[in-house]
């Protein structure tokens, strides 16, 4: 529930520049429709809840504890993106810190993976999700920053 709560805190803080600010960029053509982002972060925070309870659970041992933290990282990070993109209005800067939230994600997956396969397992599509989001995030970027 935790990350599902967060995503929604900072969807409603940083909604406002999707109306406006966002809707003025340039797109790339493999750019989703602005409804589809609700429903798939809606189901990929709940995921990404029903694993951290599959840690959570856990016997409390240094790697459960590890694991909890890098857990506590990522989401972090995955809420700071929202900001930076949508709050800054920084699609370069955004892009610099989506790249760590990236390798943070798989690092956590690999741990995760090593004290419990499915937490790990249940998290592959966030991981593929945020990939994708890593080169859409690169082609905003690149039309609205570099390429100008």
């Amino acid at each position: 529930m935790l990350p599902l709560i967060l995503g929604a805190v900072a969807g409603a803080i940083t909604g406002p520049a999707i109306d406006g600010w966002y809707v003025h960029l340039t797109k790339p053509s493999f750019s989703p429709p602005n409804w589809i982002f609700g429903p798939v972060w809606t189901l990929l925070y709940l995921l990404m809840g029903y694993s951290l309870f599959r840690i959570w659970r856990l016997p409390a041992t240094d790697m459960r504890n590890r694991a909890l933290l890098l857990f506590a990282l990522q989401l972090a990070l995955n809420i700071a993106w929202s900001f930076l993109f949508f709050g800054l209005r920084n699609p370069a800067l955004a892009l610099g810190e989506i790249l760590v939230l990236w390798v943070a994600v798989a690092y956590m997956l690999n741990f995760f993976y090593r004290i419990d396969p499915p937490a790990a397992w249940i998290n592959l599509p966030y991981f593929g999700w945020l990939s994708f989001a890593v080169v859409l995030n690169a082609a905003y970027a690149w039309l609205n920053v570099w390429g100008t």
